[in-house]
């Protein structure tokens, strides 16, 4: 699988924040497909830093409702990538 598939999006929350400062860890939106070895070396080739551990989970699609039609979102999967002590992603620390 391409890098540039396996990571979808960043995932910029106030609690994604505050876990980025205190313990260095980051967090993906990506591909359902991929694993955490994958993610872990698209991680490190795209952004040049040393993963330590990546954690994945996936989230399942929630039931949303327009009047009487009812839909339901797409299940997506998360990744949580700890980075070793030193190492940053600037883009996402701009942000």
């Amino acid at each position: 699988m391409e890098l540039y598939k396996i990571i979808k999006k960043a995932l910029l929350t106030e609690k994604t924040t505050s876990a980025r400062e205190a313990e260095n860890k980051y967090f993906f939106a990506v591909d359902r497909r991929a694993n955490k070895i994958e993610i872990g070396a698209a991680v490190e080739k795209l952004f040049k830093v040393k993963v330590l551990n990546v954690a994945v989970m996936n989230v399942p699609g929630k039931k949303k409702r327009v009047g009487r039609i009812v839909g339901e979102k797409p299940a997506w999967k998360k990744a949580v990538v700890t980075l070793a002590p030193g190492s940053r992603i600037e883009i996402i620390e701009g942000v």
